[in-house]
């Protein structure tokens, strides 16, 4: 019972990663698939260059709250008695990964989404929000700094396990860590075109001001 109750939360948080936010809103609002335009790719920053900082920041924080509930449902076999505190960490992480797996790989939308950092994003808060907020920090900061997201997200991935490592919040859970740093792998691989641009000077810049 308990095991079948586990995989069907995991094929939920799947399927929760799975909405392809950035296609839906851009078709619904604006007449507009995000993948016909910009990187082709189906996340925020796409939207953010295509249909502006609105569309952009609602897509970003729709595609990190279905991170953040798939990784959630840990909680609902906790509070359920049916799991121990430890079990759901664990389980967390399991469900956290499904959701990034959808929302790169999306049952909706041919299997081709986004490349999963606004979801991890929501994975993350759910996991260890102290952390999350941190890496938030420091992806604005690099962003900020240098105009572009793949950057910031690259480098606030790998702060994630860092963090984590030096336990800057304490004893941390090895899994967790090991997890970070997979994480942080899959975050490379999916922007490796990005960190080729980046190398060539050929990144495409995002601003959130209007330059003069």
């Amino acid at each position: 019972m308990l095991t079948t109750l586990i995989f069907a939360c995991a094929v939920v948080a799947y399927l929760l990663g799975s909405i392809p936010t950035a296609i839906w809103y851009g078709e619904a609002y604006f007449g507009i698939d995000v993948r016909k335009h910009g990187s082709g790719n189906a996340g925020a920053t796409n939207t953010f260059r295509v249909l502006g900082k609105r569309a952009g920041t609602v897509v970003l924080l729709i595609d990190a709250l279905k991170g953040w509930i798939a990784t959630s449902l840990a909680l609902m076999l906790y509070y359920g008695h049916l799991i121990e505190w430890n079990d759901c960490q664990q389980l967390k992480l399991v469900f956290g990964f499904a959701a990034v797996i959808g929302h790169i790989f999306p049952v909706f939308s041919d299997f081709k989404g986004g490349k999963g950092v606004a979801t991890l994003l929501g994975m993350v808060m759910s996991v260890h929000p102290e952390a999350a907020l941190v890496c938030m920090v420091i992806f604005f900061v690099v962003f900020l700094s240098f105009n572009y997201v793949s950057l910031g997200a690259i480098v606030a991935s790998f702060a994630f396990p860092i963090l984590l490592l030096l336990k800057t919040f304490g004893k941390e859970n090895d899994l967790v860590i090991v997890f970070g740093f997979l994480l942080f792998i899959m975050i490379v691989v999916t922007h490796r075109k990005n960190i080729v641009r980046l190398l060539r000077g050929q990144e495409n810049r995002i601003y959130l001001r209007k330059r003069k």
